[in-house]
């Protein structure tokens, strides 16, 4: 497969706007070390966590407010983001086998400290490293996963970062057959991930959305649904669930409804956040917590194991991709902003080649 000297790329120049995104259609394409391949990337998808670190959103420990990178250090600019890649393997480092030129791959976006199937990402293609919204990248061979399904990559690239943290919060909080589980934010990446990911392991989940989205979130898959701005979110989760008791909360938003989420769960009961949208600084109750004998659970990314589940349940169609939309790379801006206004069910992609 014939590789350029020079590539079209999405940079993200600094922190800041949808100005700070500047395409370079000059861009060199990555070199690849011993172990790497180069992948011709087809499609992308897009995470609020692109948003966030272009934005410095992350804050400190000290400043909440403080503008701060995703990783373990300050980002390095120009940046190519984009976690979730589906294409070709364009060529491969010297340890790597020459016939796997030519695979089609859905890639790991988890950049791992260590080796083993439960260690979780500490960064990611597209913060640490180089991503996706660009023609080619560079990747570990190990994390480039071959593919045998009649999805396009466009489908492929609805499923990774958002089901990956979703898995991982499911993992972790045991959900199993005949759970209930709540899901906020259900219409968004994550959430309707979720949605479909409690379903594959039998488990039952009811859905906390924006108003005007309850009916397209039971079409994926969700139990029952109620608008999250009701006067009094307990009743309102409890008529829903006809009394049932909550076994787990998988939680994308958090802010000023996550005191009531600690209400509604049952004695013993698990909570998993991996968001927060609705507001980062929230004041809880932590009798509520230790009374009840809560399990919480913070989930950032993934695994290698969450990834291969991921992978397993996308080719096997026991998940299905939400395309919502699709835009070309010179268009990322404005899908970022389409992203922010949450006007849709599922993912945003952008189609790069």
């Amino acid at each position: 497969m014939s590789v350029p000297e020079t590539m079209k790329a999405m940079l993200l120049t600094g922190h800041g706007g949808p100005e700070k995104l500047q395409v370079d259609k000059n861009f060199p394409v990555p070199k690849i070390a011993s172990d790497e391949v180069l992948v011709k990337v087809g499609a992308c998808g897009i995470n609020n966590t692109d948003i966030w670190v272009r934005e410095g959103a992350y804050g400190s420990s000290d400043n909440p407010d403080e503008v701060a990178s995703f990783g373990d250090s300050p980002l390095q600019f120009p940046l190519i983001q984009g976690a979730d890649i589906a294409g070709l393997i364009a060529a491969t480092g010297d340890d790597v086998a020459a016939s796997r030129i030519g695979e089609r791959v859905m890639v790991d976006f988890g950049i791992y400290s260590a080796n083993g199937d439960d260690v979780p990402s500490h960064d990611y293609l597209g913060s640490g490293r180089p991503g996706g919204f660009a023609e080619y990248v560079a990747v570990p061979a190990d994390n480039a996963h071959v593919v045998d399904t009649a999805l396009s990559d466009t489908e492929i690239a609805t499923f990774c970062c958002a089901y990956i943290t979703g898995e991982h919060m499911l993992r972790r909080t045991r959900v199993s057959e005949g759970d209930r589980v709540i899901v906020t934010g259900a219409s968004g990446g994550v959430g309707s991930g979720v949605v479909q990911l409690c379903r594959a392991r039998g488990a039952i989940p009811y859905a906390v959305v924006g108003s005007g989205k309850e009916e397209a979130v039971r079409e994926i898959g969700a139990e029952n649904v109620v608008a999250r701005d009701q006067e009094n979110l307990i009743d309102a989760v409890n008529d829903m669930v006809e009394g049932q008791p909550i076994d787990v909360i998988v939680d994308t938003v958090s802010g000023p409804m996550l005191p009531s989420l600690f209400e509604i769960l049952r004695p013993q009961g698990r909570y998993a956040t991996c968001g927060a949208m609705g507001g980062p600084i929230v004041q809880i109750d932590m009798r509520r917590v230790y009374l009840k004998n809560l399990e919480i659970y913070g989930a950032s990314q993934g695994t290698r194991r969450d990834f291969r589940a991921i992978r397993d349940y996308a080719i096997s169609g026991a998940i299905k991709p939400l395309l919502a939309n699709k835009y070309p790379l010179a268009d990322l801006g404005r899908a970022q902003e389409d992203f922010r206004k949450k006007n849709f069910i599922g993912k945003l992609v952008v189609e790069v080649s």
